[in-house]
């Protein structure tokens, strides 16, 4: 475990169009918007399509199952890190019965719009923060 203090410099708000991919749409405003590091604070919204992957093994490194269907959905939650410019990013969405959720990937379709909140900070590398640690 390693922490480290960070400044805030700025938020960027982002908005997503209906039928956007919103994997991509969030890498485009990173790069549009010159970020290096940050936190997804927040997110809301609708999906119309998702894909994720969650980890389905407990070895290391552990394998990946993808799940991919269609909505409607409410976009709960954006999570994640913007990591030496690299996205890194988390969804949770959920119908009237069920919430679902992972690493959020490419086929993410906004049915009505999406909002996500970043949080650009400074002051710290994060470039390796997502790898595998070994003892």
């Amino acid at each position: 475990m390693h922490a480290h203090d960070a400044t805030l410099q700025r938020l960027v708000l982002i908005r997503v169009n209906p039928g956007e991919d919103l994997l991509d749409a969030l890498k485009r405003a990173v790069v549009e918007r010159g970020v290096r590091n940050g936190a997804f604070i927040s997110g809301a919204g609708s999906l119309l399509r998702y894909r994720f992957h969650v980890v389905s093994t407990a070895e290391m490194p552990p394998e990946n199952v993808f799940v991919e269907g269609e909505g409607p959905y409410d976009i709960l939650a954006v999570t994640g890190s913007v990591l030496d410019g690299r996205v890194h990013a988390h969804i949770t969405f959920s119908d009237d019965k069920i919430a679902m959720g992972g690493h959020l990937e490419p086929g993410c379709t906004v049915l009505t719009f999406a909002m996500v909140t970043l949080a650009e900070t400074g002051g710290v590398d994060m470039a390796d923060w997502d790898h595998v640690a070994r003892p």
